[in-house]
């Protein structure tokens, strides 16, 4: 395995069809295959069937292409590059930007090949270079879309998913903890995941944000019963209760839920993100959909 940059040892789970790797790279898949045809930077294989598909090696280099491209270089000169040459290339470019994406494509390496050190450095250097809150909305938040793509198309092992998942829900709870308790009298917020939810990671940096915002936070976790919830929203009346629902399921479940919650709290704004609460309706005054981490800030310091 090389020491440095996107050139990694490939350990075989890829088989990547076209789109995809069209969505992972950003290159446009006719891009791709004039890349293909003109300057050879990747051969794709075929199944038994005939249809093409690209390996984690291929993944790679493409992803290695188009940083290098998306920095202004031209292709018949990244074509006659070496792997090597072409990851000493990405490594020396990217250590002088300042724009947080260009680390996406990295992170997602590092996921292929569940290499912890690479991440942990990465993600270390990004936290000292643009501050905790820029490089998770910037770069962990695009990088988890990414990853979501990849775990509908059957791409990543439960295993790499949460291997990554980790990492990140480790580093969270770090910034959390370094964050100073609020002043008393502080207004309260409540963050929980509905049964059946795991997927916590944007609920530990919605706790993050409105801790380091000043409210005093009740952090439940994730499948939280209701019975829970609704102890702790009558003993410490939030202003705000903070969720997100993703996991898909019948939209009147979805619905009845979010009615029920801003039924039994009147009181409280109800905060809730992810795909599944997004198409819920609501004429309740207490009910707001937040559609990422920006919109949530935003809505708190009006």
């Amino acid at each position: 395995m090389a020491k440095s940059g996107l050139f990694v040892q490939n350990h075989g789970m890829g088989n990547y069809s076209i789109r995809e790797l069209e969505t992972l790279s950003g290159i446009k898949a006719h891009t791709i295959r004039m890349w293909e045809k003109r300057h050879g930077l990747i051969s794709p294989k075929r199944t038994p069937t005939n249809i093409r598909y690209y390996s984690d090696d291929d993944l790679r280099k493409i992803i290695n292409v188009s940083v290098l491209n998306n920095l202004g270089i031209k292709i018949s000169k990244i074509a006659v590059m070496s792997d090597q040459q072409l990851s000493a290339e990405v490594v020396q470019r990217t250590a002088k930007q300042q724009d947080a994406a260009v680390f996406i494509d990295q992170f997602i390496v590092c996921m292929v090949n569940m290499e912890e050190e690479q991440f942990e450095k990465l993600l270390s250097h990004l936290i000292i270079k643009f501050g905790f809150e820029k490089t998770v909305t910037d770069v962990v938040y695009p990088f988890l879309e990414k990853i979501g793509i990849l775990w509908q198309t059957g791409n990543i092992t439960p295993a790499q998913e949460h291997f990554i998942s980790n990492l990140i829900r480790q580093k969270v709870i770090v910034a959390i903890d370094s964050l100073p308790f609020p002043k008393h009298g502080s207004e309260n917020i409540v963050l929980f995941l509905p049964e059946g939810e795991m997927h916590e990671i944007g609920l530990l940096f919605y706790h993050f944000l409105v801790k380091k915002m000043g409210y005093k936070t009740y952090y439940l976790g994730q499948h939280l019963p209701y019975a829970d919830l609704k102890q702790v929203c009558t003993a410490y009346k939030p202003r705000y209760i903070i969720t997100s629902v993703s996991v898909s399921q019948e939209p009147l479940r979805t619905k009845a839920y979010f009615d029920t919650l801003v039924k039994d709290f009147p009181g409280s704004t109800l905060l809730a993100t992810g795909r599944s609460a997004k198409p819920y309706v609501s004429g309740a005054p207490n009910f707001k959909f937040v559609e990422n981490i920006k919109a949530l800030k935003s809505l708190l310091q009006g």
